[in-house]
C-alpha cells in the first residue's frame, strides 16, 4: 500500500454542509507537502455522521485529486457488518485503492466474530484491507493471534495499529507474515513502531505538517536515526495538545488558525474549550506553523 506517512484527513464544514471546496484545497496541502498516501472517512473525518451521498463526494474527490499520484484508503467500518461491506464496495466502485475497518464498536465481538466481522468484508471486495486497532474508542482490542489469523485472508495486508502497546505490536511482527504492514495510529508511536518494523504511520498532525511527518519517516527509513528522533521529539507537545480534546476537535481547531476551514464540527462533537485553543494556538506560533 504505502510506506511513510499516510493522513487520516479532515472534513470541513461550513454551515452544517460539508465544504467540498475546502476540503479539496486540503487534499491539494497534502499533495503538494509529499504525504504518501490519503485516508478519508476515518475517526478523524467524523465519517459516523456523514450520509452515504456526503461519503460518495467525498471518495470521488479524494480518488479524482489522488489517483496516480498516491494511494486513497477509505474507511469503512460499523459495528454493523452489513454496512461495512457495503461502504467497503461503495469504495471499491469508486475508485478506492483500499478501505480501512475498524473493530466493531459498542457490539464488542469476541475475538472469532472479529475474525468472521473481517472476513466478511475482505470477501466482498478486491482491494486490500487495511485493520484498525483502536481499543481507546471502540472497547475491543485486536489480539496478535487474531491478527495472524486475518493475514491469512488474501487482501487482508496489514493493520493500522492504535493500542498504544508496543509490546502488543511486536508480538503482531512475530506472528505474521513478513509482507504484512503495520502503520502506527498515534503521531507519537511513529518511531516506537518503526522500531520492532512497522512500515509508518495514519496521522493526526499531518492534516497540518505533512512535509514535517513525513520528513520524520523518511528520516528513520533512511537510516537518519537522530534526526527522526529529534522531529518526534519535537511534536511531542502538539501531539498532546492536539488530543487534550477527543480527536478530532483539536486538530480542526488547528486547521481553522491556520486559514484552512471553518472550526465546525457535526453534532456530538463541538469546537475546542477556547483555553485549550489558546495553547494550541501558542504552541503552532512557537513551531512557526502559524504567526
Amino acid at each position: 500500500m504505502f510506506k511513510g506517512a499516510g493522513v487520516a484527513i479532515l472534513t470541513p464544514f461550513k454551515n452544517g454542509q460539508v465544504d467540498l471546496e475546502a476540503y479539496g484545497k486540503l487534499v491539494d496541502f497534502q499533495l503538494e507537502k509529499g504525504i504518501q498516501c490519503l485516508v478519508v472517512l476515518g475517526t478523524t473525518g467524523e465519517a459516523s455522521t456523514l450520509n452515504e451521498t456526503e461519503r460518495e463526494d467525498m471518495v470521488q474527490l479524494t480518488v479524482n485529486k489522488a489517483k496516480g499520484k498516491v494511494p486513497v484508503i477509505v474507511g469503512a467500518g460499523s459495528n454493523n457488518t452489513a454496512i461495512a461491506v457495503k461502504y467497503a464496495k461503495q469504495a471499491e466502485a469508486l475508485g478506492a485503492d483500499g478501505v480501512l475497518v475498524v473493530t466493531p464498536y459498542y457490539n464488542k465481538a469476541t475475538q472469532n466474530g472479529l475474525v468472521a466481522h473481517f472476513t466478511a468484508v475482505a470477501e466482498a471486495v478486491d482491494v486490500p484491507v487495511v485493520l484498525y486497532n483502536v481499543p481507546s474508542r471502540t472497547g475491543v482490542n485486536i489480539e496478535p493471534a487474531t491478527v495472524a489469523r486475518l493475514a491469512e485472508v488474501k487482501n487482508i495486508v496489514g493493520i493500522k495499529e492504535a493500542s498504544g502497546n508496543i509490546s502488543q505490536v511486536l508480538e503482531i511482527k512475530r506472528l505474521v507474515p513478513a509482507d504484512f504492514m503495520i502503520w502506527s495510529g498515534n503521531d507519537d508511536n511513529i518511531l516506537p513502531i518503526y522500531s520492532v518494523g512497522g512500515h509508518g504511520v495514519i496521522s493526526v498532525m499531518a492534516n497540518m505538517i505533512p512535509g514535517e511527518t513525513q520528513a520524520m519517516c523518511e528520516a528513520f527509513m533512511a537510516g537518519r536515526i537522530e534526526e527522526a528522533i529529534q522531529l518526534q521529539v519535537k511534536t511531542k507537545k502538539l501531539f498532546n495538545l492536539l488530543f487534550m480534546e477527543v480527536n478530532p476537535i483539536p486538530i480542526k481547531a488547528a486547521l481553522y488558525l491556520m486559514g484552512m476551514m471553518a472550526n465546525e464540527l457535526r453534532l456530538p462533537l463541538t469546537p475546542m474549550e477556547p483555553d485549550n485553543m489558546e495553547q494550541l494556538k501558542q504552541e503552532m506560533i512557537r513551531l512557526n506553523i502559524i504567526q
